[in-house]
């Protein structure tokens, strides 16, 4: 049986504006299994968003714990909680966050860097092996520029696997993308869950929701919903897109 390698408890966040406070998460709880595919939704003001940053260990609670792999991040220090962001998640952003003069082998090799115990030799083979793992063997020197949006997508991803991470944190990581690259993206976040990938993605679109394998809905940051998804199989998605082309 799969443990809890997320675990959110009694979590509150709390921002004073003038004389007032808002309540951007109430008491929210939740696990997430390992390698589970878990979606996370809500409009705008929901609480996703400061749910997001606290998953991402960006920012702490007013109250309550989250723990990552066993680790109460309430209790981390500034340089704990940056060693955690970089040992611990794997971030794959909407904008991507690709230094535009680089190739996407350095791209991928950035959170490396930061680890002494990796050594440059190894630091090139394992961004590699992640470009590989997404499909872009074929496209390590290339730079940003020279790639298409979904393709400057696949480098985000392998940057956000290339560390081993406990989870991959996706924010609106399609955002940017056309209808047919999107399922691709899709596509490829659903087979790396299916190798043992703990993914978490962040989307106000139901369309996206469908291809994990869990829906958690946030409404003025309380959980209003927690329901399994039939799981949407890129595959069928994809031949319902070539469908409507005809």
């Amino acid at each position: 049986m799969n443990h809890d390698i997320i675990k959110v408890s009694e979590l509150k966040r709390n921002f004073s504006i003038g004389v007032e406070t808002v309540h951007a998460l109430n008491n929210v709880s939740f696990g997430i299994k390992e390698k589970e595919f878990l979606t996370i939704m809500g409009t705008s003001g929901s609480g996703k968003s400061t749910l997001l940053n606290i998953l991402g260990a960006l920012d702490r609670p007013s109250s309550g714990h989250y723990y990552i792999d066993g680790i109460d991040v309430g209790n981390l220090s500034k340089d704990e909680l940056a060693k955690i962001r970089n040992r611990k998640i794997g971030f794959v952003f909407q904008s991507f966050n690709l230094l535009p003069r680089t190739s996407a082998l350095e791209n991928v090799e950035l959170p490396l860097m930061y680890n002494s115990e990796i050594s440059s030799r190894q630091r090139h083979e394992m961004a590699k092996e992640a470009l590989a793992t997404v499909g872009l063997s074929d496209r390590i020197n290339h730079a940003p520029n020279q790639l298409s949006g979904g393709q400057q997508q696949r480098v985000a991803i392998a940057r956000a696997l290339v560390n081993d991470p406990v989870m991959v944190l996706a924010d609106e990581a399609t955002g940017n993308l056309d209808s047919r690259t999107t399922t691709d993206i899709m596509a490829l976040f659903q087979e790396l869950n299916e190798k043992g990938k703990t993914i978490v993605f962040v989307t106000h679109e139901h369309e996206i929701a469908e291809y994990s394998k869990r829906t958690i809905v946030l409404k003025d940051g309380i959980i209003i919903d927690d329901y399994a998804n039939m799981g949407r199989s890129a595959r069928t998605s994809d031949q319902n897109y070539q469908q409507q082309k005809v």
